[in-house]
């Protein structure tokens, strides 16, 4: 009875937060249900085991998740985001508007600008290259998602997305955890991607598809609201508050935030903190202060940044005060969605009959490595978020797998990245909210557009996961 409650309540949480129910609801009702069907007490897990789970997410991630929001407006409102996306579609030309359209997501969303964020820049200037080069307006997304949230936020070495850090503390690893892999993961799931997108714009041509305008304006309704904050880390209803420059700064200026951000993170986390001797620090306040050490190096890498950022842009604000409230609101509303996920999982990896999962889990024919992969694409691909699945699986089983690669000599690094890449694939079914707010800006459907999307964002994604998979079972972490 307590097994089927646990399916119950994941059924119950994936159904109504599809039909755009707040996950703030969803995940203490589903906990409920968990609990009601193994015969717990309903209120001590409620307000015990699962405001524990929720708490301790916050309390670890609530710097990151305030300090890139903070960065990602500041980016936006300074016209950073613009600049970089311009100067990259105007060098490349109209010729080569599928390449400058994936680059430009691609350099600004690496760089620690959040997706979401960055949607609100790209898709008019992509709508831009595509009137110009006479393109269907259906391929906008497959392009953008490519370049926006594949490679850039689970794969390429040093990302400071939040899907990138989250394994750090369970692993003690860095953002720069395999890089060999990472890399070759990034050029898989970009060549592949670019294939796809010429063989499709090569097809419309041929089929005499050409660019229509939709002159309709893009609304955000609240039911997409509750589905992007649920899958990603930037509230979109912030962009509205704050001023945006009237003036974009020079492509050089615009881009020095996002070397910063990449530069530091890589000194801070390879160089200088781990040649500090923390033993003192971590005696006196009794926690393991070396697991991270990854996530201090993205804190102090964003902080320069920004830092960064007000001193080359300090005369555009409009009002610097009003884009820094607005970058630390959109944090709230993301890191609650997500921590109430969490809260969920520490209440089903309390229930007795987890344990029948659990074993099931990680007895999985293949070794840790299969049983890795297969648990992280399951539970992103059931929450409709990469963040969240992976955090409810690591807090449920990351002391398990850390056993696990020890015991068969797997090292950690191997590990982290391919949970990252893992929860980066199935999560973009069609109720992801990154998927939803990205084709409701585009003002496209997912008849139009969605195919188009998984080929582009799911297949190559998958396709870069077999391969660092074998790479790595077969010559370890590089």
């Amino acid at each position: 009875m307590g097994l089927f409650g646990i399916l119950l309540a994941l059924a119950f949480l994936m159904w109504f937060a599809y039909r755009g129910w707040s996950v703030l609801l969803l995940a203490p009702a589903a906990a409920l249900v968990a609990a009601l069907f193994s015969g717990q007490p309903l209120l001590p897990h409620w307000t015990g085991t699962f405001m524990a789970g929720t708490g301790r997410f916050v309390t670890q991630w609530l710097p990151l998740f305030l300090l890139g929001g903070i960065f990602g407006k500041m980016m936006d409102d300074s016209g950073s985001i613009t600049s970089i996306a311009r100067y990259l579609t105007e060098k490349l030309g109209v010729k080569r508007t599928m390449l400058s359209v994936v680059l430009a997501s691609a350099v600004v969303t690496y760089g620690g600008v959040s997706v979401f964020v960055a949607f609100f820049v790209l898709v008019p200037m992509t709508r831009e290259m595509f009137r110009a080069a006479n393109i269907p307006a259906r391929l906008m997304p497959a392009a953008i998602g490519l370049g926006a949230f594949t490679f850039t936020m689970s794969a390429m070495p040093g990302s400071p997305s939040t899907n990138n850090a989250i394994p750090m503390p369970y692993f003690g690893t860095t953002t720069f955890a395999a890089p060999g892999l990472g890399i070759i993961a990034s050029l898989i799931t970009f060549a592949f991607g670019m294939w796809w997108l010429a063989r499709a714009e090569a097809k419309a041509r041929a089929a005499g598809e050409s660019y229509v305008e939709d002159t309709s304006e893009a609304v955000i309704t609240e039911k997409v609201r509750e589905q992007a904050t649920a899958a990603g880390d930037f509230d979109p209803s912030e962009l509205t508050h704050g001023q945006r420059a009237s003036t974009n700064p020079s492509f050089a200026i615009a881009v020095l935030p996002l070397i910063v951000v990449i530069t530091v993170n890589f000194f801070m986390a390879l160089v200088v903190l781990p040649r500090i001797d923390f033993s003192v620090a971590e005696q006196m306040l009794g926690i393991n202060i070396t697991s991270t050490i990854g996530v201090w190096a993205v804190l102090i890498a964003l902080a320069a940044a920004i830092i960064t950022l007000i001193a080359c842009n300090y005369n555009r604000f409009g009002n610097l005060r009003e884009s820094l409230d607005a970058g630390a609101n959109s944090s709230v509303l993301p890191i609650i969605t997500v921590a109430s996920l969490v809260g969920f999982g520490a209440v089903v990896a309390a229930m007795p009959a987890f344990d029948l999962v659990r074993d099931a889990v990680l007895k999985m024919p293949g070794g840790p490595l299969v049983s890795l992969v297969v648990a992280m694409n399951t539970l992103a691909a059931l929450t409709g978020t990469a963040s969240g699945g992976m955090a409810i699986a690591l807090g449920a089983l990351g002391s398990e797998y850390m056993r696990l690669a020890a015991e068969y000599g797997i090292n950690p690094e191997l590990m982290h990245r391919l949970t990252v890449i893992s929860a980066g694939t199935l999560d973009a079914l069609p109720h992801n909210g990154t998927v939803l707010l990205l084709l409701q800006i585009s003002k496209q459907t997912h008849s139009s557009s969605y195919l188009d999307m998984v080929m582009t964002v799911i297949v190559g994604v998958i396709i870069s996961l077999v391969a660092v998979f074998f790479l790595g079972a077969t010559f370890g972490s590089f």
